[in-house]
């Protein structure tokens, strides 16, 4: 007598396949690295590049904006884990995703120096990456700022939002007009203590 395993259902319609869903990432942000803008951007193109069908796209996405807003978004890495228990240590950890993002292959720079070139033509598009890939952040570091105003860690009259600006806006310097080459693994620590300095209590 032999027992029969448990069979385990398979999901309704065709299963997803990472490797498809990475080419067509790929495929979208060569094409854009490579200066077509996204208004010029077609689901056909990418279809070609990416070797697949255009029906194989139109599964995973709606429409090319909703493709063009994850694409963009891999080239943005992932909020950090904040302890919550030193504003130093959170400020740190945020402002090195941004360090190690300077760093980018310059494709990923031109993608971006493309994309958001074209603002005023795609306003919603900008809009909805803004809120997908970069208001988390910008969230994070300003209720860190707050928590630190709020336990004394930093000056009770500080405006937040300088705050933020004088933290990002360092770190974007750097990444932009800085020395060249990789940015020193301790820039995020040495820029937050040096603004910190002005700010602390």
């Amino acid at each position: 007598m032999t027992t029969q395993q448990p069979v385990t259902a398979r999901p309704a319609g065709r299963p997803r396949s990472e490797k498809a869903e990475r080419a067509i990432i790929e495929a979208t942000l060569d094409l854009i690295a490579e200066g077509m803008g996204v208004s010029e951007l077609s689901i056909e193109a990418i279809a070609s590049r990416a070797g697949v069908g255009k029906t194989t796209i139109y599964r995973r996405w709606s429409n090319k904006e909703d493709l063009v807003v994850d694409a963009l978004a891999t080239l943005k890495a992932p909020l950090p884990p904040l302890a919550g228990e030193s504003v130093r240590d959170d400020l740190i950890a945020l402002m090195d995703v941004m360090r190690r993002e300077s760093g980018n292959s310059t494709r990923a720079r031109c993608v971006m120096n493309v994309a958001m070139s074209e603002a005023d033509r795609n306003p919603r598009l900008t809009e909805r990456f803004f809120k997908r890939a970069i208001e988390p952040r910008r969230t994070a570091m300003r209720e860190t700022i707050a928590r630190g105003v709020a336990t004394g860690e930093l000056k009770p009259d500080l405006d937040v939002e300088m705050g933020m600006a004088l933290l990002s806006g360092a770190m974007l310097w750097y990444g932009k007009w800085g020395p060249a080459g990789e940015l020193p693994a301790d820039l995020a620590e040495r820029l937050v203590d040096q603004v910190l300095a002005g700010l602390a209590a």
